[in-house]
C-alpha cells in the first residue's frame, strides 16, 4: 500500500520563550492523513529502513529515558508526526546543527498534529523538515531517498547560514552567564545583552575594536614601527617598489629574508627565508598580487606562533606546523600531498576542521616553494626525499602553557600599541617558552579580528575558552547585560498597567520603552501610533542602546503565534487567565490551555525578580508556584484567603482600604495613593474592580522594581487622565494563520 504524504498546514517560527520552551523552535502542524490508522509497528520493513538510513537514531532517548529509546517505541509502534519530530531533530544534528528537545502533540482534529522542534536557526530547521518529511515517507513507501545527498545539502546550508564558529564560541559563553543574545544580521553581528547595557561582536572584534587601530593593524609597516618605537622587538625591513628594489632591499638587511605584501591577511603571498635573487623577485611578484605594497623584512628563525590577546591578557596561543611530504619514489607531489597532508581526518574545508587541505592551484606561494627545490606538481621525489611544502603552516598547536611570562607581556604591549581590544599577535620564535630577545625571536604582525578556531578546536592540545575571555572583558563579573523588562499578560487592563508600569519607571529616571496596544513608546513619546503588542516591536526596544528599562504587553495570541521577545525579565504581571474563546486559532479551547500559554511569562521571570499575581484569579494564582523569584500578590480586598495566607508567611501583597493602595509585607502595611477615577463606560477594563486590579498591578511591579513609595504616589497621581477618553480594548486579538 503506497500511503499520503504527510502534509504541512501551517509552519509557524516561535523565536523566543513559548508555550514549549525557552527556546526558540519551529511549530509545524501536519496532516497525517491515512497515516493515522497505521503506526509504524503495522507499516512491514519500515523500522528497518528508517534506522538503516539514520543509524544515528539509536541516540534518541524519547519517553523512555535510555538509549535507544525511540528505536524502541518504533518498533512497538508509534505514530507519523512522532516519527517526523526525531527525524528532523536528527538531520539537524547531522547538519551541524545539535540539539534534542522536540514534541509531537495531537490537536482537537482527527490526523493533525503539531510538530515542535527547537531551531537555532530558521531557514535551516525548516528544510530539515522538509526533508525529514520526504525521508519518512520514502522509508514507510519504501522509495529511495539519498540520506547522505540530504544531510551534505543540509550541511552546506547550515554553514552558509549559521553563525560562524568563533561568533559561536562567544555567544555560547555569553549564554552561560545568563547574558541574552540577538542577531542582528544574516551575518556574524550579534548583539549581547539589552538597551544601554548591551555591547556588540562581530566574530572576534567588539564594539571596542577600533576602526583607527584596525587600520593600523592592516599596514604592515606602519605597524612595525609603531611597535619598534615603543621597543617591542620587529625585523629590519622596509617598503619596496620593484623587485630590482627588494634584492636591494635584501642585500641591506642580509639574507635570508622574508617578503610579503604590506596589507593582506591569512599569509597570502608571504615567501619566507629566501635567499637569491631569483627567489625574491619572484616573491615580490607573488606579494604585488595580494596587496597594494610589498614589505622584504629580514628572516627570523623559528616557526611561527599567534598569540591571542583579550583586553590586557594572553588567553591562548598555538603553533604553525612546517608541513612537508617524504617522496616515494612513484607519487607525484599533488599525490603526495593528498595522501600525507590532506588525508589528515583534522583537515578539511569548512571551519569545522582545525587544519585546512593544500591545494597548489589557490596556493602560488607553495609553487615557489615547490621550485625552490627543484620539484614542480608533477615532480616525483626520489624515496626518502623531504620535500618541503609550506613554511608557515597551520597554527594548530596549543602551546598557551609554554609561553614565557615576558613574551606575554610583549604581546599584550604589542596588541596595546595598535589599539585593539582582541588581537592575534604573530610572533616568529624558535621556542616561546624563552625570552625573544634571547633567541633573535620578533613581533611579524599584529592582526585584528583573529580566528579563533584554531584556540577552540587545536590540531595537538587542549581548546581554550577564547570565547568567555572575550565575553568577560565585555561585560565585568557581575555585569548580565541585563535591563530592567516588564511583561504584562492577560485580558484584563494590560494596556493600561503597561502604560502605567512605564510612567512609573520614567518618573523614577530611566529612559523607558513601552510596546503595548496603544503602540511604541520612548519615555513620553509616541513613536507609533498603531497596535505594536508583537515580535517585531518589541526587539526593536530591545536593540535600542538607549533604554534603561522596557516595558512589554504581551497577549496569549503572542505568545502562541510568536514568542515572547526576551528570554528573561524582572518583572511578570499576570492579570488574569482567559480569552479562550479568541484562541481557537491555535487549537486553544479551555482556561487550562490558556494557562500554559500565559504561564510562560511567568517561567522567565529572573531569581531576582518577581511575579505580580492576580490573586482573585485561581488559574493566575496557581503560577505563583511556578516563579523562580519573589510572588507579589494583589486583589482588591485584604480578606482574600490566598493573601491572607500569603502574608502570613511573609510575602508582600497589594489591595484597597478607604479607597487607597496599601502595599502589605507580611503583618505590616502602609498607604501608598488613591488612584485616580475613570468614568466606567468609556474605560478599557469595564467594572471598577477591575479597574482597581489595573492599579494595583502596576503598583505591585513597581514595587518590584524598588521604586521609591514616595515616588510612585506622585506617578499614580499625575498619571495621564485623558485615557479615560479611550475606546475600551480588553480581549486579546485573532493572528491570522501563518
Amino acid at each position: 500500500m503506497k500511503y499520503k504524504d504527510i502534509e504541512f498546514l501551517r509552519i509557524t517560527p516561535l523565536r523566543g520563550p513559548n508555550i514549549w520552551t525557552y527556546r526558540p523552535i519551529i511549530e509545524a502542524w501536519v496532516d497525517i492523513g491515512d497515516l493515522e490508522e497505521a503506526p509504524s509497528n503495522l507499516i512491514p520493513g519500515f523500522a528497518e529502513r528508517l534506522s538503516a538510513w539514520l543509524p544515528s537514531l539509536i541516540e534518541h532517548r524519547c519517553s523512555e529515558g535510555e538509549r535507544g529509546g525511540f528505536l524502541q517505541r518504533l518498533r512497538e509502534g508509534t505514530w507519523a508526526a512522532h516519527i517526523l519530530e526525531h527525524v528532523t531533530l536528527e538531520l539537524q544534528n547531522l547538519a551541524g546543527q545539535r540539539t534534542g528537545f522536540g514534541k509531537a502533540r495531537q490537536t482537537s482534529k482527527h490526523g493533525i498534529y503539531k510538530v515542535v522542534v527547537r531551531s537555532r536557526q530558521e531557514q535551516v530547521t525548516r528544510a530539515c523538515l522538509a526533508a525529514a518529511r520526504d525521508l519518512v515517507m520514502a522509508a514507510i513507501n519504501n522509495t529511495p531517498f539519498d540520506v547522505p545527498g540530504a544531510v551534505e545539502k543540509l550541511r552546506e546550508m547550515a554553514d552558509a547560514l549559521c553563525l560562524g564558529p568563533s561568533t559561536t564560541s562567544i555567544v555560547d559563553a555569553a549564554t552561560e552567564r545568563g547574558i541574552p543574545s540577538i542577531r542582528l544580521n544574516e551575518g556574524n553581528l550579534v548583539q549581547l545583552g539589552y538597551g544601554i547595557r548591551q555591547r556588540r561582536i562581530w566574530t572576534a572584534e567588539t564594539d571596542s575594536t577600533s576602526a583607527i587601530a584596525e587600520s593600523i593593524s592592516r599596514d604592515k609597516d606602519l605597524t612595525k614601527n609603531l611597535l619598534a618605537a615603543c621597543g617591542v622587538p620587529v625585523p629590519e625591513g622596509r617598503i619596496v617598489k620593484s623587485p630590482e628594489d627588494a634584492w636591494e632591499a635584501a642585500e641591506d638587511i642580509g639574507l635570508p629574508v622574508a617578503v610579503k605584501p604590506i596589507d593582506a591577511n591569512h599569509a597570502r603571498g608571504v615567501s619566507l627565508d629566501l635567499t637569491s635573487r631569483e627567489q625574491i623577485e619572484a616573491a615580490y611578484k607573488l606579494a604585488l598580487e595580494e596587496g597594494s605594497d610589498v614589505l622584504v623584512e629580514r628572516s627570523i628563525p623559528g616557526v611561527e606562533h599567534r598569540l591571542l590577546v583579550v583586553g590586557k591578557r594572553l588567553v591562548a596561543a598555538t603553533r604553525g606546523e612546517i608541513a612537508s611530504v617524504t617522496g616515494d619514489g612513484k607519487s607525484t607531489v599533488v599525490e603526495l600531498i593528498d595522501s600525507q597532508i590532506n588525508s589528515d581526518p583534522r583537515c578539511g574545508e569548512d571551519e569545522a576542521f582545525p587544519l585546512e587541505p593544500v591545494r597548489l592551484e589557490r596556493e602560488p606561494a607553495v609553487m615557489l616553494e615547490l621550485q625552490r627545490q627543484g620539484f614542480g606538481p608533477d615532480s616525483i621525489p626520489p624515496t626518502g626525499k623531504k620535500v618541503l611544502i609550506i613554511r608557515y603552516g597551520n597554527l594548530a598547536d596549543d602551546v598557551t602553557d609554554e609561553v614565557h611570562p615576558e613574551v606575554a607581556a610583549v604581546a599584550t604591549l604589542a596588541a596595546r600599541i595598535v589599539g585593539l581590544d582582541v588581537a592575534g599577535v604573530d610572533i616568529v620564535a624558535e621556542d616561546i617558552s624563552r625570552p625573544l630577545e634571547a633567541q633573535l625571536g620578533a613581533v611579524v604582525e599584529v592582526n585584528a579580528g583573529p580566528g579563533l578556531l584554531m584556540h577552540l578546536k587545536p590540531a595537538k592540545g587542549k581548546p581554550r575558552p577564547v570565547g568567555q575571555a572575550i565575553v568577560d572583558s565585555l561585560f565585568p563579573a557581575n555585569d548580565n547585560g541585563r535591563i530592567p523588562i516588564v511583561g504584562v499578560t492577560g485580558t484584563q487592563g494590560t494596556t493600561l498597567i503597561a502604560r502605567l508600569v512605564a510612567w512609573l519607571i520614567h518618573l523614577s529616571g530611566k529612559h523607558v520603552g513601552l510596546v503595548c496596544r496603544d503602540g511604541l513608546f520612548l519615555d513620553r513619546r509616541h513613536v507609533e501610533k498603531n497596535d505594536c503588542a508583537n515580535w517585531a516591536a518589541s526587539q526593536r526596544l530591545l536593540i535600542n542602546r538607549t533604554l534603561e528599562a522596557a516595558v512589554f504587553e504581551n497577549h496569549a495570541a503572542m505568545i502562541l503565534g510568536e514568542g515572547i521577545a526576551y528570554d528573561r525579565c524582572q518583572v511578570g504581571i499576570v492579570t488574569d487567565v482567559g480569552g479562550s474563546e479568541a484562541l481557537g486559532n491555535f487549537d486553544i479551547n479551555d482556561a487550562e490551555q490558556v494557562f500554559h500559554a500565559m504561564r510562560t511569562q511567568i517561567d522567565v521571570v529572573l531569581p531576582d525578580g518577581a511575579a505580580v499575581l492576580n490573586a482573585g484569579d485561581p488559574l493566575a494564582l496557581r503560577m505563583a508556584n511556578l516563579c523562580d523569584g519573589e510572588v507579589i500578590l494583589y486583589d482588591p480586598s485584604r480578606e482574600l484567603p490566598a493573601i491572607v495566607e500569603h502574608r502570613a508567611k511573609g510575602g508582600r501583597a497589594l489591595f484597597m482600604r478607604d479607597n487607597r493602595i496599601m502595599l502589605a509585607t507580611g503583618s505590616v502595611e502602609g498607604p501608598i495613593a488613591e488612584p485616580p477615577a475613570f468614568p466606567a463606560q468609556n474605560s478599557e477594563d469595564g467594572s471598577e474592580a477591575k479597574r482597581t486590579g489595573s492599579w494595583l498591578a502596576a503598583t505591585g511591579a513597581a514595587v518590584a522594581l524598588g521604586i521609591p513609595l514616595e515616588m510612585i504616589r506622585v506617578g499614580i497621581e499625575t498619571f495621564e487622565q485623558d485615557r479615560s477618553k479611550r475606546p475600551a480594548r480588553s480581549r486579546p486579538r485573532r493572528v491570522a494563520n501563518q
